[in-house]
């Protein structure tokens, strides 16, 4: 053989190596997974990515989406809000994926909003948030303050006589912006202004023993307390320990959490908790076929039966299925096309109903109440008559009451019903 053949015998082989490598990558479509790993947030996200791995694992066994292979891309943001906006673009420009599954913080999620914008990619984003947003690239599947913070405030009112409030919160937008909606709530019904007391401490937060000493005080005026808790991630921990080392039981005062689920308990000593409160749209001890088999699916995949289930992977459930439901109608990943599919798109939950993803890119929910038992499950004490279509625009605050979100008809994120103008979020 010449060098001359041998020259061409290299180029044949390169070309068909690359050849090959473009069909496999036009045989796969990539999934982004943005979420903590590390850092204050891990505690609740890591679970997250092992869920849409096992999703995704799931749907190639049913054999892909559009005759393709599903592929995820997993990146750790690390609790670090710039890096995710980094990380969102790697994902995006430089992995190529069609689709991000991610976040948790509203910090992180008001981060990457730009670039899903700019890039005109998709987010799904699966945990409850404060509202006031609809962006045409971000489709909400956890719950808007009407869907949690706001049926939570009335199950205390109406059921346990509460008539002064404590709403302690991470300080961050998500708690700052749900306890105004919830402030402007509970005077609108109301509650006077000394019978409020609100409190704000950073990620990560560790000392609290004052501020638990200074809730007790407040409790003890002689009326009916409750925290509204929107404290996020690790300092749950500390948080709780600390109420158990003051006395403070949930017959005391009761604690009502938007953000402490089945995977929080399951690293905490759950007898100081018991019999105080939690506000999501799933729990893990809820009896339905759809669920157990979730359950199943979960302790197969992860391979333990001590890991447990909670409220934003039935999110990420919920999503991904309508991801797949509109790429599949659509018969592209295109983003524009999927994005205009989506609306409409109805799927099962876990907890006995159907979830439809509604023209402003949020679903509907039924909202339940969880009281805390010794082992790290909820009884639910309360629920919804009916599923909750997710507000994106307060009615309670006076700058939101007049807007709406409709993508389908208005092409708007915040319409504006009295001016009847758009400026789109």
């Amino acid at each position: 053989m010449t060098r001359f053949t041998k020259t061409l015998t290299g180029f044949g082989a390169a070309a068909m190596l690359m050849g090959s490598t473009a069909m496999a990558q036009e045989d796969t479509i990539k999934i982004g997974i943005l979420h903590s790993l590390s850092g204050t947030m891990a505690i609740s996200e890591t679970t997250l990515k092992d869920a849409m791995l096992m999703l995704i694992e799931e749907q190639n066994e049913a054999g892909g989406v559009l005759g393709k292979t599903l592929e995820p891309v997993v990146v750790d943001i690390a609790s670090d809000w710039p890096l995710a906006n980094e990380k969102a673009r790697q994902l995006i420009e430089a992995d190529g994926v069609d689709v991000v599954f991610g976040c948790w913080t509203s910090s992180c999620r008001k981060s990457v909003l730009p670039v899903f914008e700019e890039l005109n990619s998709i987010l799904f984003y699966p945990v409850q948030y404060e509202g006031e947003e609809s962006q045409r690239n971000v489709f909400y599947t956890g719950a808007s303050p009407n869907q949690q913070a706001i049926p939570a405030v009335d199950y205390l009112m109406e059921n346990e006589g509460v008539e002064r409030w404590v709403l302690a919160g991470t300080d961050y937008v998500y708690p700052r912006t749900t306890n105004k909606i919830l402030e402007a709530y509970l005077k609108d019904k109301g509650v006077a202004e000394e019978d409020l007391m609100i409190n704000y401490t950073p990620f990560g937060h560790s000392d609290w023993q004052t501020i638990v000493s200074d809730i007790k005080e407040f409790g003890s005026a002689g009326k009916k307390t409750a925290v509204v808790s929107t404290i996020n991630g690790d300092a749950n921990v500390p948080f709780y320990k600390e109420l158990g080392n003051q006395g403070i039981s949930a017959e005391d005062i009761p604690v009502v959490a938007f953000s402490v689920g089945e995977e929080e308990l399951s690293g905490l000593d759950t007898a100081p908790l018991v019999g105080h409160l939690a506000a999501w749209n799933y729990f893990m001890s809820i009896d339905t076929p759809e669920n157990d088999a979730f359950i199943e699916s979960w302790w197969d995949f992860i391979g333990s039966e001590e890991r447990v289930t909670n409220d934003p992977m039935e999110a990420h459930y919920i999503g991904f299925n309508m991801w797949v439901k509109a790429v599949e109608a659509a018969g592209t990943t295109d983003a524009d096309e999927v994005i205009a599919a989506l609306p409409g798109t109805e799927t099962p939950n876990l907890t006995g109903g159907i979830a439809t993803m509604l023209p402003n890119h949020h679903i509907t929910k039924p909202v339940f109440v969880g009281e805390i038992q010794d082992d790290g499950q909820f009884d639910v004490v309360w629920e919804t008559d009916d599923l909750v279509p997710g507000d994106a625009w307060s009615d309670y605050l006076p700058e939101s009451a007049p807007l709406i979100s409709d993508w389908v008809e208005l092409a708007c994120g915040n319409y504006n019903t009295e001016t009847k103008t758009c400026g789109a979020e």
